[in-house]
């Protein structure tokens, strides 16, 4: 088990990286050697695992486009971005509405490199670096509060991102956290993988053992525990592919392959 976390400050491209797996299922290039490895070793136990990733990155677009065109939303906050990549969250949402802002926020030193060339002359994006547990100082960051208007609802994102932190650290508490200070007709967007349909999820797991980040699947109850008190938007909670699909989208026979559960919820 990787002990040394000297990683949150130092490139250690020696420690697989939860952001580069994810960037090596998606096609993408920047990973490297221990990332790769990692890769595919989970996929050994998980064959679908790259149209997993596939579906997993488009409900990113789904999200964004629901949450500002039909919730109304003008600022959304992405809790652990992971590297940019094709369709980011501030280029889908400024093909609907240049205005809206954008903030992400993640702690990897590679990711934030990226980001911030990346987003260094967008007016209403940017990048603030917070482990996603860090809820008040991301809250009181200034750039954030440069960005949002607090009296406003927000669109909180958290993407593949939750099943990153044990019990311990309560992610439902984090959910709530973020956003208590904003309004009523803020929503949350959330992907989650699970080992209900697979077992061998969580074997996978365990190679984010040594990993910069351990992984926990969880249940449906369990992700649902995670928005009590949010009214669920429809279709509740589903598997990725079936949140919400675009016309001319195909849903897989079995969506389960997907690994991840998905939904989406809305402040009373």
């Amino acid at each position: 088990m990787v002990t040394d976390r000297d990683w949150h400050t130092t490139f250690r491209p020696d420690i697989p990286s939860s952001a580069r797996i994810y960037d090596y299922f998606l096609g993408g290039k920047d990973n490297f050697p221990a990332d790769r490895e990692a890769a595919e070793e989970i996929a050994g136990y998980l064959p679908s695992i790259r149209a997993a990733a596939q579906w997993n990155r488009a409900f990113v677009g789904r999200a964004v486009r629901f949450l500002v065109k039909e919730a109304g939303i003008t600022q959304l906050l992405d809790i652990g971005s992971g590297l940019p990549t094709k369709g980011n969250v501030h280029e889908v949402a400024h093909e609907v509405d240049p205005e809206i802002h954008v903030v992400y926020v993640d702690h990897d030193p590679v990711v934030l490199t990226h980001a911030r060339n990346l987003l260094a002359k967008e007016r209403n994006a940017v990048i603030i670096k917070y482990d996603m547990r860090e809820t008040d100082n991301i809250l009181a960051d200034h750039e954030l509060r440069h960005q949002f208007d607090f009296t406003k609802p927000v669109g909180l994102l958290c993407v593949s991102m939750l099943q990153f932190l044990p019990d311990a650290d309560d992610p439902g508490r984090i959910i709530a956290r973020l956003l208590a200070p904003f309004p009523a007709g803020s929503h949350i967007a959330l992907t989650h993988g699970t080992a209900d349909a697979d077992p061998y999820v969580k074997d996978a797991a365990k190679v984010y053992d040594e990993a910069t980040t351990k992984l926990w699947p969880r249940t449906k109850n369990k992700v649902l525990a995670m928005v009590d008190g949010l009214d669920l938007v429809e279709p509740g909670l589903v598997w990725t592919p079936q949140w919400r699909p675009d016309p001319g989208d195909t849903v897989p026979a079995n969506p389960a392959d997907s690994y991840y559960y998905a939904l989406a919820a809305r402040k009373r």
